[in-house]
């Protein structure tokens, strides 16, 4: 599987699990941008992933910054091959906790950011590019306090389902991949009192007996995103270790 000479975009490729899938999309030979929010941890990010590697600070709940970042890519790299719309949030919630800006953020983020980052990117997409979403099981099985995430990542599946039917002209695929839980230092600041347990709870449930990793997701988002995948299109694809088939 080979990504040379294709032009990468990862959102909310600073840390976790998208800092996880730009490494592993560099090492296979892509020119990768990554956006975040805090400069800082882009900085330390690029100076990780190598020479192959260059980010833009974008906020992608903001219109005009996600405008910005895509003017940005094609004045400098022309196109965009790979688009792996990573960036998200989550926080607990239980019902009679939600608020207004907690549920204003997760969608806006989740939601609306995601619909507005595919917008932009389809017209530097040429016919062949792939378009991977990163979802989460919390789509079909959110658990306590998780209802309005769940619900955000429940959106893209309906988003995605329509949207490979309006732009099939046009050569580009979109697929969803949806992680389980994957040991990142957002899933741990979830738990900021129980990570030990609650990490041991998710290793039970899984029928592989560990939680994912970043690099789990990465290399199944790179086998979605590549050639190899041609003929896959608009499916979502569960990665946790069978815990939510049960």
């Amino acid at each position: 599987m080979s990504f040379k000479n294709k032009i990468a975009v990862v959102t909310g490729g600073a840390t976790g699990l998208g800092f996880g899938i730009a490494s592993h999309l560099a090492s296979q030979g892509a020119t990768v941008v990554i956006t975040g929010r805090r400069q800082q941890q882009l900085d330390q990010a690029v100076a990780s992933i190598g020479a192959s590697a260059s980010a833009i600070k974008a906020d992608i709940s903001n219109l005009a910054e996600l405008d910005a970042l895509y003017r940005e890519i094609k004045t400098t790299h022309g196109r965009i091959d790979v688009l792996v719309a990573n960036a998200g949030v989550g926080y607990l919630a239980p019902l009679g906790a939600i608020t207004e800006a907690h549920y204003d953020q997760i969608f806006n983020t989740n939601v609306k950011g995601v619909t507005f980052t595919v917008q932009g990117a389809l017209p530097l997409m040429p016919s062949g590019a792939s378009i991977v979403i990163i979802g989460s099981t919390a789509s079909i099985d959110p658990g306590p306090g998780l209802s309005v995430y769940g619900a955000s990542k429940a959106a893209l599946r309906n988003l995605v389902r329509s949207w490979i039917q309006e732009i099939k002209p046009s050569g580009v695929r979109i697929n969803l991949v949806s992680p389980g839980p994957v040991d990142t230092p957002s899933l741990r600041g979830m738990f900021p009192d129980s990570v030990d347990e609650t990490l041991a709870f998710l290793r039970g449930r899984s029928m592989v007996g560990r939680i994912g990793e970043p690099q789990d997701i990465a290399r199944a988002v790179a086998f979605v995103a590549s050639e190899q995948s041609g003929y896959i299109n608009g499916v979502e694809l569960f990665l946790d270790g069978g815990a939510s088939q049960i």
